[in-house]
């Protein structure tokens, strides 16, 4: 084994200032929340506990032997190349770079149980070659950028113990990632961030190879308290004192700033623990920074879903016979052909409906030869059973009275129409043989339509039944067709997560035609509510922040709870109260200070 020199961490020369003021903070935060009860960053990674998240921060420095070290290097050359490449958004090629991330891991792990040392470390190889195979599986940059955060979580702390292996290697941390694991690390100090990409690309800070894995604020103030010393203070203590101009300038004692010559002012623990920053007028306006009051105003807005026309399904008319028989002669042959009630549609000869008119005349043969008997009532039952039957069997009574004045049975029985409106099916031909029950025509009345439009889940609450709708064609610009919300189906589609609205809609020129596409805008009322401009809104994650101006120059981040928002506003259901003072342009330059001074639970 070669002997090799242990290098300082190129960051510590030049940033061990900064990074022993941020271990600091955390152990004031970490004091603030409880100490080792208190709240954990990386409480979402339950499967990186037990012994890799141990081993995690218990490495001991070594060098690792070459049987190890050489599937390391591969590892970390295919590591580099994939952080390069979601740092330009890209991720064509990325499957082949993780695999062989993953490949070199496991031949590092097989070398340690080869071997038989490493025990610390084996676990972290593992997890560190499952997480390169999510990252391989990956199919889009939140996935993929989600899965590399993993694999840095488990790689730098194996990496960080050989001094040699990770020579001229930088570590970062990107205070944007709230979710996961934000920490990398890559040659020089030309930062090129893989969480947050082009967009974003030098959004991070220097890290220290001592903390890197680091999963919450117990352990890093565990670790500045073992490397500094350090211990809470009292929240109203002064922290230092800083010059509104410039906040990097931080001195121990009173006096003037020796970039601008104003006079110093005091920041306490409890503003740094809290995140406020000192921004005063002359600044604000070089960094654009306005502010604006939360203010409570009507919230009325417009919902917008896709839709399609309809037939309404109360105007649907489906025509049977209820007695087999023979199509004898078509008189509605095409579809789409209007048709109005009454109108005969087909001819159908029945042998069964031929034999039950003649029953019918019988009877009426036999009534009349009964009428000067001593009982001529006794074929009266007949009349009326055959009578009976052919009612039964859709006989119009004119028919059937036609029937018995004639004397005469109608070999083909016309069937009539039952509604009027448009053929919009028809399944018979001349000659064809009908069963009872068959569906030979449907019918539909297209002087009113629906449009059923697909709302989304999260808007469903605000559509309600009678609601005004407004409704356009892509087919008919210029023209809209007004109508009100008719009924809300009471259950959801599973794939598009949509939930469907009805909109009955008068059609009397019969322009709108089923299955055209339709845009539907629906007005909702949502009454009085506090509100902010949506420009004052941070979001991180599943959490939202405006910074109060609290006077003085003195920018607080505060958590808000959001609910609605219309237009260029948002509504504040909590977190802020009316006549509160919000920052409205510039907050992301404020943000960037504030997460930087303080490592502040809420930011996590």
């Amino acid at each position: 084994m070669s002997t090799r020199t242990p290098r300082r961490s190129p960051l510590l020369g030049r940033h061990e200032v900064r990074l022993a003021a941020s271990l600091l903070l955390l152990v004031l935060v970490t004091a603030s929340c409880g100490g080792a009860d208190g709240p954990s960053a990386g409480d979402g990674h339950d499967h990186a506990e037990g012994a890799a998240a141990s081993a995690a921060l218990s490495l001991p420095a070594r060098d690792w032997p070459p049987a190890v070290e050489a599937p390391l290097e591969t590892a970390l050359a295919a590591y580099e190349e994939a952080r390069a490449l979601l740092a330009a958004d890209e991720t064509a090629g990325l499957d082949a770079r993780a695999r062989r991330l993953a490949a070199a891991l496991r031949a590092a792990d097989q070398a340690l149980e080869a071997a038989g040392a490493g025990d610390d470390a084996r676990p972290l190889l593992d997890e560190g070659a499952r997480a390169a195979d999510s990252l391989a599986a990956a199919r889009d940059l939140a996935t993929a950028r989600a899965a590399f955060g993993e694999v840095s979580r488990f790689l730098m702390p194996v990496a960080s113990v050989d001094a040699a292996l990770v020579e001229g290697l930088w570590p970062y941390l990107c205070p944007m990632v709230t979710d996961g694991f934000g920490e990398w690390f890559q040659p020089g100090d030309d930062m090129a961030n893989p969480y947050m990409g082009p967009d974003m690309l030098t959004c991070g800070v220097s890290d220290d190879w001592a903390v890197s894995g680091v999963r919450s604020l117990e352990e890093a103030a565990a670790h500045a308290v073992a490397a500094h010393g350090a211990t809470p203070e009292d929240p109203d203590a002064i922290a230092f004192w800083t010059c509104p101009m410039h906040p990097s300038v931080k001195a121990t004692e009173p006096g003037r700033c020796p970039l601008c010559g104003m006079d110093l002012v005091a920041v306490t623990e409890g503003e740094v623990a809290s995140g406020v920053v000192i921004v005063d007028e002359a600044r604000r306006q070089t960094i654009g920074v306005e502010t604006t009051t939360a203010t409570r105003r009507a919230l009325s807005g417009t919902l917008r879903a896709v839709g399609r026309v309809t037939f309404d399904e109360t105007r649907l008319t489906d025509v049977t016979v209820k007695i087999g028989g023979y199509v004898e002669e078509i008189y509605v042959d095409q579809p789409g052909q209007a048709v109005r009630r009454g109108q005969p549609l087909f001819a159908l000869y029945s042998p069964e409906l031929y034999a039950a008119q003649q029953e019918l005349i019988t009877a009426l043969a036999s009534q009349r030869a009964a009428e000067g008997t001593t009982a001529p009532d006794r074929a009266d039952y007949l009349v009326r059973s055959a009578r009976q039957r052919l009612r039964l069997w859709d006989l119009a009574p004119a028919v059937i009275d036609r029937v018995a004045a004639s004397g005469e049975p109608i070999e083909r029985l016309p069937i009539l129409s039952p509604a009027s409106g448009h053929v919009v099916e028809k399944n018979v031909v001349a000659g064809t043989a009908v069963e009872p029950g068959m569906k030979l025509y449907r019918i539909a009345g297209l002087d009113r339509v629906w449009v059923e439009a697909e709302v989304y889940e999260s808007e469903l609450p605000r559509v309600a039944v009678g609601q005004p709708a407004a409704v356009t064609l892509p087919s008919m610009p210029g023209k809209t067709f007004r109508g009100r919300v008719a009924f809300v189906y009471p259950y959801l589609d599973g794939d598009s997560r949509t939930g469907r609205v009805r909109i009955a809609l008068a059609n009397p020129d019969g322009v709108l035609k089923p299955d055209m596409y339709a845009n539907v805008e629906l007005a909702t009322s949502l009454g009085e509510a506090l509100v902010v401009p949506e420009s004052a809104v941070l979001r991180t994650g599943p959490r939202s922040f405006v910074f109060v101006d609290l006077g003085e120059g003195r920018l607080k981040p505060q958590r808000v709870e959001t609910g609605v928002e219309q237009g260029e506003w948002v509504e504040i259901v909590s977190g802020l109260d009316e006549g509160d003072i919000v920052v409205s342009s510039g907050n992301f330059l404020v943000a960037a200070e504030s997460r930087l001074r303080s490592a502040i639970e809420q930011w996590r």
